[in-house]
């Protein structure tokens, strides 16, 4: 995510507080923990942040296919398909898209541009991430991030 211009502090509320979304749910993933921790988490701060969460896209599973299992939620909620364990060795992408708005997003006629339907700001951050025998490893992290 990288902010362009001049931009609005509320603006870059929204960054940061989808930033610390992705850092929140990072933090849950070692193993024993689920799938849906990594939801919960990030939803309660954007909630507590008066956010909205995008329920209609996910992070998920990194391996021979493009997008393939399991799905990784942003939202609280349970999948039972997806909600697994985390086992060292899995590797996936968690990625928040966080609104100032409502949570729908749609489509536009190219079949790619996703916007909200209320057009207000939103922020998405991804990283990923694999897990290890004891924690996890974030395979995309930049030179000046922290974990």
């Amino acid at each position: 995510m990288f902010l362009v211009g001049e931009v609005q502090p509320f603006n870059q509320r929204l960054v940061q507080v989808t930033q610390e979304c992705l850092y929140l749910g990072i933090e849950q993933v070692k193993p024993g923990n689920r799938l849906s921790d990594i939801g919960r988490v990030i939803a309660r701060h954007a909630h507590a942040n008066n956010y909205s969460v995008v329920e209609e896209y996910c992070g998920h599973g990194i391996g021979r296919v493009f997008h393939e299992d399991p799905q990784v939620i942003h939202y609280e909620g349970y999948n039972e398909r997806n909600d697994c364990v985390l086992q060292p060795g899995m590797t996936f992408t968690i990625e928040p898209m966080i609104n100032a708005g409502k949570k729908g997003t749609k489509l536009l006629g190219d079949g790619w541009t996703a916007v909200t339907r209320d057009r207000r700001p939103s922020a998405q951050w991804e990283h990923t991430i694999a897990v290890t025998a004891d924690g996890h490893e974030v395979l995309t992290r930049r030179s000046e991030e922290t974990f």
